[in-house]
């Protein structure tokens, strides 16, 4: 019986860290309810006086969108003598005569076709690399997948005449978010992110990050803060922070959109979720131990910590998961009291907490129309399934970061994909290798759905819906997953 506690103990620091994590979520919605009708007006930019500004599109092999990402560089409104435009192209196939084949049809631009010897540094090497020769006084970056709003940088550069500002960051919007139940759920979760945890923390002058792309940097910002580094795989979070650190102010604009595709495909997902849990664990061993020992408020502690750890949610519900089946057994034996269980109730606060978020962020969007509300109600439990699910493969992520393992920078695959075909099947970026951990999945599917089996049986129903939503999270990701992989169908 003794051996049992144990695994209590694992359980119950797994979910105090979930509940740590939703406290900094709830205040956060709190301020997002007080705030998000108060923002103050978009800085329109004095014509006469626009700053020169360089827009940096880093490429990396992007045959499918690259066409698309230069038209759309090309149509921003802004006078040609203070724009260039820089194509920071890695790419080692045909994407370079079609950037090439690009240029020429708009001689009226500065654009500038920048290429290099090695990928060294990946994304951040290329930026850092450009930055020396970038003209502009403030630099705008928009990954492949994006297509920059024409008024972009007459919404955003205004904003700079505070000396403090360092960077303008927009919100992400969804070009094919309705392609399949995939798309919805990561638009689910990213809409919660923009609206809640971004707006949250900046009406309150907590940190925010860079999401890598759709904002606008002032260059001295940067190299202030140390130039771009390739020591993390998430390079934005790292120069946000170091930035943000010296006193540069950030501010996000909710307002203003900046439309992007989202992968359609699990293993596309994966491959995005592995770099941004990973590089996160490996910015919080960078930059957590400093955030506590600099003069800044409690509150702006307390949501950077969240913030940095917020990749350990994985890990601990990995944990909460597997430790969750002999607790069961202990309760089922009589092992352990049945209080112990209504004590623990006190963590349903924290899934209620997540709740709210995602209703909130969600349907502001959709201006809390009857329709939105039942979509939510669908979405909801899917999403929080599958997020259970991703939680073997992203502790992996999380664990490289944190013991300081390498690995390169891989790309997410771009698919420029039109509503309802499946034309994603025959992109030849699409990666084929199945992970090892697609089939402990698999196995973690089939473990939980006896867990399910055996509380019907037994009437023992205390953690049936926990485990209900574990079987179908891992379900879920491993047979999309398996899918995506090997027969090209979701």
């Amino acid at each position: 019986m003794i051996l049992i506690y144990p695994f209590i103990a694992v359980y119950v620091m797994a979910m105090l860290f979930v509940f740590f994590y939703s406290l900094a979520q709830a205040h956060l919605l709190f301020i997002f309810l007080k705030k998000k009708k108060n923002l103050s007006p978009i800085v329109i930019a004095d014509i006469e006086a626009l700053p020169y500004v360089t827009v940096q599109l880093p490429l990396f092999n992007e045959k499918y969108v690259v066409d698309r990402l230069i038209h759309a560089a090309a149509a921003i409104r802004y006078p040609a003598a203070k724009l260039e435009i820089q194509l920071l192209d890695d790419s080692t196939d045909e994407t370079v005569q079609m950037v090439q084949s690009c240029i020429r049809l708009y001689p009226q631009f500065d654009i500038v076709h920048i290429q290099r010897d090695d990928r060294k540094g990946f994304k951040a090497g290329a930026l850092k690399n450009a930055l020396g020769s970038a003209k502009g006084e403030l630099i705008a970056i928009f990954d492949a997948d994006f297509v920059p709003d024409p008024d972009f940088l007459i919404k955003t550069v205004g904003f700079f005449k505070d000396p403090k500002v360092g960077m303008v960051q927009s919100r992400w919007t969804h070009l094919n978010e309705d392609y399949s139940i995939l798309t919805r759920l990561q638009a689910f979760a990213l809409d919660a992110h923009f609206m809640v945890e971004q707006l949250g923390r900046n009406c309150q002058k907590a940190f925010i990050n860079f999401n890598g792309t759709g904002g606008i940097w002032r260059k001295a910002c940067i190299l202030d803060a140390g130039n771009w580094e390739d020591d993390t795989l998430t390079e934005d979070l790292d120069l946000s922070y170091r930035a943000q650190k010296k006193g540069w102010e950030f501010i996000y604009r909710p307002d203003i959109a900046s439309p992007a595709e989202l992968p359609p495909v699990m293993s596309a997902i994966k491959s995005q979720q592995f770099r941004w849990t990973k590089g996160g664990a490996e910015c919080a061993v960078k930059h957590l131990k400093s955030v506590f020992t600099l003069p800044l408020p409690w509150k702006t502690k307390y949501h950077a910590t969240a913030h940095l750890l917020n990749s350990f949610i994985f890990i601990a519900v990995l944990v909460a998961s597997i430790s969750s089946i002999p607790i069961w057994w202990a309760f089922y034996d009589n092992w352990i009291p049945e209080y112990y269980f209504q004590a623990a109730a006190v963590f349903l606060l924290s899934f209620i907490v997540i709740a709210l978020v995602y209703f909130f962020a969600n349907l502001s969007l959709l201006k809390f129309r009857f329709k939105g509300t039942l979509q939510f109600l669908y979405e909801l439990p899917l999403f929080l399934s599958v997020s259970m699910g991703l939680s073997l493969h992203n502790s992996q992520a999380v664990w490289e970061g944190l013991t300081g393992r390498k690995s390169p920078f891989i790309r997410t695959p771009k698919y420029n994909l039109k509503q309802g075909k499946n034309s994603w099947q025959k992109n030849v970026y699409h990666q084929i290798n199945i992970p090892l951990t697609t089939y402990g999945e698999g196995l973690l599917m089939i473990i939980f759905s006896c867990m399910v089996i055996l509380s019907i049986y037994t009437a023992t129903y205390e953690m049936i819906i926990f485990h209900l939503m574990l079987a179908i999270g891992y379900g879920t990701v491993a047979i999309t997953s398996l899918r995506s992989y090997r027969t090209g169908s979701i």
